[in-house]
């Protein structure tokens, strides 16, 4: 075979070789980051991020700390996709974000009908809130989860008004 023949299948091989590194690069940048729902993850970004946006807060928060320390937490089930741009508005980081369900070996799901509950037996089972609960179950907790943080067990609520 001539020399001539041989030129163009070396330059299709770096062409191939190019263009598969730029594919191999989206693919690391397109990279899913997995958070369980109720539960945080710490993500180191480049130094230089200034901005983090989340399509959906529904499903997932981030918070930005100094150093380029990221504070990940599932909210709600589903995916969303997270952006990180720097201080001049360059995209950095674009990514997917996907929230799983409790991933703790102590959660059991009791099914009463249709009626669903969950529960943290760890050891003595006690009623725990999450996300695909029946409506009644879920805001009995919340309601009860509400009124121990506000205070309704005494003390930490608001102070009366001084008139």
């Amino acid at each position: 075979m001539s020399a001539a023949f041989r030129r163009p299948s070396r330059l299709l091989t770096v062409m191939a070789g190019v263009m598969l590194a730029g594919v191999l690069a989206g693919a690391a940048q397109a990279e899913t980051v997995t958070v369980s729902v109720d539960e945080a993850r710490i993500m180191k970004l480049p130094d230089n991020v200034a901005t983090i946006v989340i399509g959906n807060p529904l499903i997932a928060d981030a918070t930005l700390q100094g150093g380029g320390v990221l504070v990940l937490t599932g909210k709600g089930f589903g995916s969303t996709n997270m952006l990180a741009l720097n201080r001049s508005g360059k995209i950095v980081l674009d990514t997917t974000v996907q929230v799983t369900g409790p991933g703790s070996a102590d959660l059991v799901v009791v099914y009463k009908g249709v009626e669903r509950e969950s529960y943290s037996c760890a050891p003595e089972c006690e009623k725990r809130l999450t996300l695909g609960d029946s409506a009644t179950y879920f805001g009995n907790i919340l309601g009860q989860s509400g009124a121990r943080i506000g205070g309704g067990g005494g003390g930490g609520g608001a102070a009366p008004s001084a008139r």
